[in-house]
């Protein structure tokens, strides 16, 4: 996710500010979206200064306090090393998808139930009906490298720069031996944050540290029975979230 932020983020942004002749835009992103957000407009302040409000749905940038049992894949050296032979996971061929959306049209409780483990239980929120089309596209992969990244923040609990291992590597990545941490503190974009009271991955206390170090928060709202997957997926997201950031992006025109 550095790289997106780093690199991604800005390409697309000054690719839709050319193509549409805008001088600024909304940026709304969703868990490791907001990360990526996050050490985008860290990074570039130019960039920051062309938009208009960041809209963050289960925002993150620590771990410190995050429980989903995900997080205790570290914890299994064996399994750890397995996956670290690959270079990406979670990223399957097109009859797998086929296959688990197959199964989840057959048995889609089972499959709530499986995200509800990584992500957060609210299951009156999920359109059990939809769950076929969910698992087709989700989840769509990561590299090893964004897994190690996470692993870091979560161990050390600073949200910084990954960790290339040696004083020397980190030195002729970033001129300095170590990572550099991510100065989110300087981004004076207006924030609008919404998190729930089921996130396994957004935990109220890291929520909280996270608000402390911005200074132009102009709208937080926590939503206590929601879990990581209800900010896209939830029945009454359009009602809770989505009109509401429509009512945000008219104030901020």
């Amino acid at each position: 996710f550095h790289e997106m932020g780093y690199y991604d983020i800005p390409a697309v942004i000054n690719f839709i500010l050319n193509k549409t002749k805008q001088q600024q835009l909304y940026y709304v992103g969703h868990s490791e979206g907001t990360t990526a957000g996050f050490i985008s407009f860290s990074s570039w302040p130019e960039l920051a200064e062309r938009i208009k409000v960041f809209f963050g749905l289960g925002p993150i940038a620590t771990l410190t306090y995050a429980t989903s049992p995900i997080l205790k894949i570290w914890l299994y050296p064996p399994l750890f090393r397995t996956l670290y032979c690959c270079r990406e996971i979670l990223n399957y061929p097109t009859f797998i998808r086929k296959l688990r959306a197959a199964f989840c049209n057959f048995q889609p409780k089972f499959c709530e139930s499986v995200m509800s483990f990584i992500a957060g239980s609210n299951t009156p929120n999920f359109n059990l009906s939809r769950m076929d089309m969910y698992v087709a596209h989700y989840p769509a992969g990561t590299s090893m490298q964004n897994l190690l990244h996470w692993k870091q923040i979560h161990t050390e609990k600073v949200f910084q720069a990954y960790d290339y291992g040696t004083k020397e590597k980190n030195m002729g990545k970033y001129n300095q031996t170590t990572p550099p941490v991510y100065k989110i503190e300087d981004i004076k974009i207006p924030f609008a944050f919404w998190y729930g009271g089921n996130d396994l991955l957004v935990n109220i206390k890291d929520l909280q540290a996270l608000l402390a170090r911005l200074s132009n928060v102009i709208y937080h709202q926590h939503v206590p029975e929601w879990q990581h997957l209800d900010y896209i997926w939830g029945l009454d997201a359009p009602e809770v979230m989505y009109k509401r950031i429509i009512e945000i992006m008219k104030k901020y025109q």
